[in-house]
């Protein structure tokens, strides 16, 4: 039986067996729906509405939630046998903190009895996704964003930066700009995520932003329930706020800017190397027009080596920005569990969970 990798995000879970050349199997939303215990209807109808977030910025921070999630995805989604559980890796968001990583690997042995173990970071596997083992990445979830520079296959932890800004926060932005546009309509918070996957993009440079700003072709969208909006210059304010941030009243540098600060840090005799191997993902990187820009801001950037994009090779599933981290976990699992380079069973039982920082680095 493959290993199973899993990269589970603030908004998204991604999961699947580790087939590196296809897409993960099994894209469900990491929120869920908190469920009665005894089916009362009075308890079904005040808890309709409740939901809990087992990821949130990244980070797991309710177990019990997550071992939920991951009874459903592993033995309903899978098709794991209880008495009879296969090896599994997980992707590490940048700066995952000591204590969850043990928690985790825990968890696994302790709950789901499973054969064997590893976890690595997604900047990592964002690069061997591409056939890299040193670069940038520039990954935009839902929850955060992380601009890291690895160098043989090692997060360089000085140079690298997590942002508590992501997805979530255009979201809401567009939300507010969509109200002074539509003041009368009411807007639940999936509307909006959906309506932002349809129409958010970019401008070409922030001229082109200044000009949809003072004129910009509208557009009707029909909601579910029927209301009718215009949709015009706000579907571009979503992009320009990663190259603007003053626009969600941040104070610091846009994100070509971040990244070269970033890689600024390390060694000069490394910048060529990890500047020109770039990779954009996370969900919001997807985005109509976000690739352009980046280019087009890389080619202005004040640094003497300019950022460079790399392609994702022709075989790689579409839409591998979505799901690089998990792509370079099928491919490092396809290496890790054959050469027992993992930690199994019998290395937990003797070191504990902080075994997880000797064996996964």
């Amino acid at each position: 039986m493959e290993a199973v990798v899993v990269d589970a995000g603030s908004k998204l879970l991604k999961a699947g067996f580790a087939v590196p050349d296809q897409p993960p199997s099994m894209v469900i939303p990491t929120q869920m729906k908190q469920v009665p215990e005894e089916k009362s209807l009075a308890d079904a109808s005040l808890l309709e509405n409740v939901t809990v977030d087992p990821v949130v910025r990244g980070f797991i921070r309710d177990w019990d939630a997550m071992e939920d999630l991951l009874t459903h995805v592993l033995y309903t989604g899978l098709g794991w046998e209880i008495g009879n559980e296969g090896q599994i890796l997980f992707t590490d968001p940048l700066s995952t903190p000591k204590a969850v990583r043990e928690q985790l690997v825990q968890m696994m042995f302790e709950k789901f009895n499973i054969s064997g173990f590893y976890a690595s970071e997604q900047a990592v596997l964002s690069l061997y996704a591409v056939g890299r083992i040193s670069g940038c990445t520039v990954d935009i979830g839902h929850g955060k964003m992380d601009i890291a520079s690895v160098i043989e296959g090692a997060v360089q932890h000085i140079s690298s930066k997590r942002f508590e800004i992501g997805g979530l926060d255009l979201t809401n932005l567009f939300a507010q700009e969509l109200h002074k546009s539509n003041p009368l309509a009411n807007f639940s918070f999936s509307d909006v995520e959906k309506l932002k996957e349809r129409y958010a993009c970019c401008a070409e440079d922030d001229a082109a932003y200044e000009k949809f700003q003072q004129a910009c072709p509208e557009e009707q969208h029909t909601l579910p329930d029927g209301q009718v909006i215009k949709i015009g210059k706000e579907r571009y304010t979503i992009g320009e706020a990663l190259f603007q941030p003053s626009i969600l009243g941040l104070e610091t540098h846009g994100i070509v800017e971040q990244l070269v600060r970033c890689i600024a840090t390390v060694s000069s005799e490394n910048h060529r190397q990890l500047l020109e191997n770039t990779v954009l993902c996370g969900g919001s990187a997807s985005m109509t027009g976000f690739e352009d820009r980046f280019q087009k801001e890389a080619s202005l950037s004040s640094s003497a080596i300019r950022p460079c994009l790399v392609k994702p090779p022709e075989y790689m599933p579409d839409n591998l920005s979505k799901y690089s981290a998990w792509v370079g976990g099928a491919i490092l699992a396809k290496v890790v569990f054959p050469q027992n380079q993992h930690v199994t069973k019998a290395d937990y039982d003797e070191s504990g969970p902080s075994v997880v920082h000797r064996k996964c680095f």
